[in-house]
């Protein structure tokens, strides 16, 4: 920790010096910020230099996708992201519980901020984001304090309330259905360069902070109760795969093509009692958040800009699909075998039959999505999202082992 520390010390001076500057000239911020988020590299070991990479890959598109946004807040905006990168690799790297529960927080208030850019109705729709993620984080908080209470109470009725309380909380946070009402609608209504981080990088934190509660908390209760989380699973898959199929707009099918993804990652709660494929159910899981977020980065871009290439959304649209050897593939197969091995083969075939209804509205979003050329930096952004989900195309074993390394720190102190 006291190289990340370090790291962190010497990033913060650089973006509150940018901030302070961006006021009069926005690209002061926009360096100071790809400045800091490199240098917060230096606070990757070994077990998470993989994880910390790949994260520091989705900011560095987010703040590039905000530098061709019309909508800025003098610049301060690029701090935020890379405060929400900070947030995202300080989470990997604790086990304290006050902190991972603080980097929960500090990745979701910058969002508030984010999703109020530019638009005439940015202030209705930011307001009913803002309270739907308020209440989502109080359930989130509430559940993760009686998880650990139950833990160490030894009360398995408390255990199964803070369970739910946590699990809805992420739900409703992330955009699991039937707690998805607002994603649809926010995803369209907003601009789409700052949802793209709404979609992308803000989607990480609340699932590794769920992960290492429930791993940390976890007894023989929690076995019985995991039904629940598959139950939102298949909800969220099928709701979000058909509402995507048959909506129109865009915005509103990459809405809910975002519930779908959500539906995969969740499903992999059902296998955190397994301590012989937790890794594998948690390496799905972050390849699977990776991916959307390259996804949702590289269409979001390409809606605002007027297209980015028909190989660039092909090529993003063949991952969400799960065509190997692309990223969405190996995470898709990682979640599949983490279920089956669970004793959730039923789950496992809901979740490539899901797969198989995303096809067509993907191959829409690529042909439509891909008809213009794409501006300067929108091309530079969609390369950049192709490059992160071709990472793959060499089995990803080095993740799962990096994965294994990294299990260590899911020991949070309670």
């Amino acid at each position: 920790m006291p190289v990340f520390t370090s790291a962190l010390f010497v990033s913060l001076i650089f973006l509150t010096l940018g901030a302070a500057f961006s006021l009069k000239d926005r690209r002061v911020g926009f360096v100071a910020s790809i400045i800091a988020i490199l240098i917060s590299l230096l606070s990757l070991t070994g077990e998470t230099y993989f994880y910390g990479l790949f994260i520091v890959g989705i900011g560095f598109m987010n703040i590039l996708s905000l530098y061709i946004s019309e909508n800025q807040i003098k610049g301060v905006d690029y701090t935020l992201i890379a405060l929400m990168v900070f947030a995202t690799i300080w989470v990997i790297q604790s086990n304290d519980f006050a902190i991972i529960l603080g980097t929960f927080v500090l990745v979701s208030v910058p969002t508030y901020v984010l999703v109020l850019l530019g638009e005439e109705n940015g202030l209705e729709v930011g307001i009913k984001y803002i309270t739907f993620m308020v209440l989502a984080t109080v359930l989130f908080i509430i559940g993760a304090m009686l998880l650990v209470f139950s833990h160490s109470a030894a009360n398995p009725t408390l255990y199964i309330i803070g369970y739910v309380f946590l699990v809805l909380g992420l739900s409703l946070e992330v955009g699991v259905a039937p707690l998805h009402e607002w994603v649809p609608d926010v995803f369209t209504a907003a601009d789409p360069i700052p949802i793209s981080i709404i979609a992308s990088l803000a989607k990480i934190v609340p699932f590794v902070v769920a992960f290492k509660i429930l791993v940390a908390t976890a007894n023989p209760v929690t076995e019985s109760i995991t039904m629940f989380a598959a139950f939102l699973a298949v909800v969220s898959m099928f709701v979000g795969n058909i509402g995507a199929l048959t909506s129109k707009e865009h915005g509103r099918v990459l809405g809910y093509s975002t519930v779908a993804n959500m539906g995969y990652v969740i499903a992999t709660f059902v296998a955190v009692v397994n301590l012989e494929f937790i890794y594998l159910a948690i390496a799905g899981a972050l390849l699977q958040l990776f991916a959307n977020s390259a996804g949702k980065i590289g269409f979001f871009t390409a809606i605002k800009k007027e297209g980015v290439g028909t190989p660039v959304t092909y090529m993003l649209a063949l991952s969400f699909i799960g065509i190997p050897p692309l990223m969405g593939f190996w995470s898709k197969l990682f979640i599949a075998l983490s279920l089956v091995n669970s004793g959730y083969l039923w789950l496992a075939v809901l979740l490539v039959i899901n797969s198989a209804i995303s096809v067509p509205y993907y191959l829409r979003l690529a042909r439509e999505l891909g008809k213009g050329k794409g501006i300067g930096m929108a091309n530079v952004i969609g390369l950049l999202a192709v490059a992160l989900i071709i990472i793959t195309l060499y089995p990803p074993d080095w993740f799962v082992q990096s994965v294994k390394g990294i299990m260590s720190t899911f020991g949070v102190a309670l």
